[in-house]
């Protein structure tokens, strides 16, 4: 039996012990395609650590910053279980990511599809590919539909 390479899938387990947490359950991996090879993993910690950069992708970033020693990713992907914010998405440009690839989009606070479009901006220095993960997209939704109507 050969392994899968699932960094959406691993991303969707991160974003749910985030929701365990008390945190908004957004999950993150950083993964090289070409070595199948995961490199990053982030869930948000803003509540836990009290540190409000701390998303996910932050999170994800920082953790693969410091295995390679290396601040930027050109090769690398984002696996992550909601569309970027406009911190993330200026941190995924500064580190050089290669590629983006978000299961829910976010109108009210995503900046990729939405809002400030970071990636469309023409003073934005690294634009890195993005998709959106259909498969994943129903199943991060409604992870996040719960958590909050859970609170409610």
């Amino acid at each position: 039996m050969t392994d899968v390479f699932t960094p959406m899938q691993t991303a969707l387990d991160l974003a749910r012990e985030a929701a365990l947490a008390g945190e908004v359950p957004v999950g993150a991996v950083i993964a090289d395609p070409a070595s199948q090879e995961i490199i990053g993993i982030g869930a948000n910690q803003p509540i836990t650590v009290n540190d409000p950069t701390q998303h996910a992708e932050i999170v994800a970033i920082r953790a693969a910053a410091a295995k390679l020693g290396n601040y930027r990713m050109p090769g690398l992907h984002i696996y992550v279980t909601l569309e970027p914010c406009a911190m993330c998405a200026g941190a995924i440009s500064l580190a050089r990511l290669g590629k983006v690839i978000f299961a829910a989009s976010d109108p009210k606070g995503g900046a990729i599809l939405h809002g400030p479009k970071l990636f469309s901006q023409p003073t934005i220095h690294w634009r890195p590919e993005f998709c959106q993960d259909n498969d994943a997209a129903p199943v991060a939704a409604k992870m996040l539909k719960d958590f909050f109507r859970a609170r409610r």
